[in-house]
């Protein structure tokens, strides 16, 4: 495209990035201004860094966004982008001159690191409901409505307030619930429907983080197209999924899940005996420390803030165990941290250059580097907690039905790891057979429980309860009954936009379970 004298149309909203280029804060600031903006709306991006005239094109064609012009002027360079297609922009115009009128836009100023405050000293946590053997529970996600789908990416592009969405949230969250209770299981979770996905939402939440589209990635990686490519071969929706841009010091000054757990506890506590509320065990999963420092720390991006990624890790385990804290304190049963890029480690190889273990797409270290790296963070943010209250969860790829496109194998390359971290319940993958034989996991200490997978969540079929009982009967034989929890390999929907599996299906998959353990009660 050739440069103009002046734009043909005036933008709705303006920015200078000044000699910022879009590898080093410039596509922060432009997801900045163009999120809150409605489809078909117009943003103005200013600049004097030469290299934007060649990545913001190709910016606009892989997220779905027109560069209608561009004007220079000496170093000073113009780029009118429309959000969406000019087509869009051309209904809006003639919706304007009907109603004369546009609803009024929250622009986001550019970013300011805020002020980074601790929680000192970590509260106590309280007593809860104790989880009994071969309890049945899911492991986290459930599948999100359509409607609340639409609510989240509204709300993370500042076009909902923070009212309405929890509001629709907890529609959703009701929905999910009732589910469970329907299917009969023991310990409730949220079904995270507040979360755009497991592991990133904490990006639209800490201090100093902010949530941008995958495809907003592009310019920093070595080989933008192929990048592409991988993640289209991966079943991965690059536009829709965002990814966690670190911009300042990490802190908490809002709780990532405790909100979460208050709203199940109102749902599912009724008056006991003695006056006080009671209700079933709750769940609640959070990322683990590992996969957010992985996810985290991109280059040209985390390193504006943080030398190193051992020192962004530093306030990684610092927000996790503050909330680990403070859900133990609020009431939680059980915290589970979710660290399944850690089978990414063990199982990619030089033909796996990018497995997209939910967004850990930065560069890793050989696998024992990364293993003691993982341990060293785990165990730092579980310390001093009651290891009974806390969990990990390992599977090897959640984000599509297609089980091609996971990786495989057992889990004998991360049993030293899962010996020596201090948790006290391993959440596992071992229905699909990418998981391989159960018996691997005899050698894991026996003061730990084991969560087993005994159906697979990617299949659309609901397993049988005699093939339920099989499975399970297998891990008590293997483990002693005291020891076995009874769930899913994973969860049912990682992603909002890429669930796994449908509602009515995931139901039906916990009331099996649900059944298999009252045959295996009277055994």
């Amino acid at each position: 495209m050739e440069p103009v004298e002046n734009h043909p149309h005036l933008p709705d909203a303006s920015f200078d990035g000044g000699d910022l280029d879009c590898g080093n804060g410039l596509l922060l600031l432009i997801r900045r201004h163009i999120d809150p903006l409605e489809r078909g709306q117009l943003l103005e991006i200013r600049s004097t860094e030469i290299s934007v005239k060649e990545d913001l094109p190709a910016w606009c064609r892989m997220t779905s966004n027109e560069l209608i012009s561009w004007t220079r002027q000496g170093p000073q360079q113009s780029f009118l982008v429309c959000k969406g297609s000019v087509s869009e922009y051309e209904k809006l115009q003639a919706e304007r001159v009907n109603a004369r009128s546009i609803r009024p836009l929250k622009m986001a100023a550019a970013f300011k690191p805020v002020t980074v405050k601790r929680l000192d000293p970590l509260p106590a946590p309280a007593p809860v409901p104790e989880i009994l053997p071969l309890s049945v529970m899911g492991v986290g996600s459930w599948p999100r409505p359509r409607w609340m789908v639409q609510a989240l990416h509204e709300h993370v592009e500042n076009r909902l307030s923070e009212e309405e969405f929890q509001a629709t949230a907890d529609d959703a969250v009701r929905l999910a619930v009732e589910a469970q209770l329907r299917a009969g299981v023991d310990v409730i979770t949220d079904g995270e429907q507040r979360r755009d996905s497991y592991a990133s939402f904490v990006g639209g939440i800490l201090d100093n983080c902010q949530l941008i589209p995958l495809t907003d990635l592009l310019p920093l990686v070595d080989d933008p197209r192929e990048f592409e490519q991988e993640m289209r071969a991966l079943d991965i929706p690059a536009n829709e999924v965002r990814h966690p841009a670190v911009f300042g010091p990490l802190g908490r000054s809002r709780p990532l899940a405790v909100h979460e757990l208050e709203f199940v506890k109102m749902l599912t506590r009724g008056p006991g005996v003695s006056g006080k509320a009671v209700g079933p065990p709750i769940k609640v999963a959070l990322p683990g420390p590992y996969l957010l420092t992985r996810t985290m720390w991109m280059e040209c991006i985390s390193d504006r803030a943080y030398a190193t990624r051992e020192q962004l890790a530093e306030d990684v385990v610092r927000v996790l165990r503050e909330e680990l804290y403070c859900l133990l304190a609020a009431g939680t049963a059980l915290v589970q941290f979710d660290e399944p890029v850690l089978s990414e480690v063990v199982f990619s190889g030089p033909k796996n250059k990018r497995s997209f273990m939910c967004g850990a797409l930065s560069e890793k270290g050989d696998v024992q580097t990364e293993l003691d790296f993982a341990r060293e963070l785990i165990n730092k943010v579980v310390a001093g907690a009651p290891q009974s209250r806390t969990a990990l969860h390992i599977c090897r790829g959640n984000w599509t039905p297609n089980e091609s496109a996971a990786l495989s194998g057992d889990y004998r390359p991360l049993l030293s790891l899962l010996k020596s971290l201090n948790v006290g319940t391993y959440f596992l993958e071992l229905c699909t057979p990418r998981a391989g034989e159960m018996d691997v996991l005899r050698a894991l200490p026996e003061d730990r429980r084991i969560g087993v997978g005994v159906v697979n969540q990617k299949l659309a079929v609901v397993e049988s309860v005699d093939e339920i009982v099989a499975k399970a009967q297998a891990a008590i034989n293997l483990f002693g009954r005291e020891r076995v929890l009874l769930n899913p390999d994973c969860g049912f929907a990682t992603f909002a936009d890429n669930p796994v599996s449908s509602p009515k299906i995931a139901e039906a998959k916990l009331a099996a379970i649900v059944k298999a353990r009252e045959r295996l009660m009277k055994v």
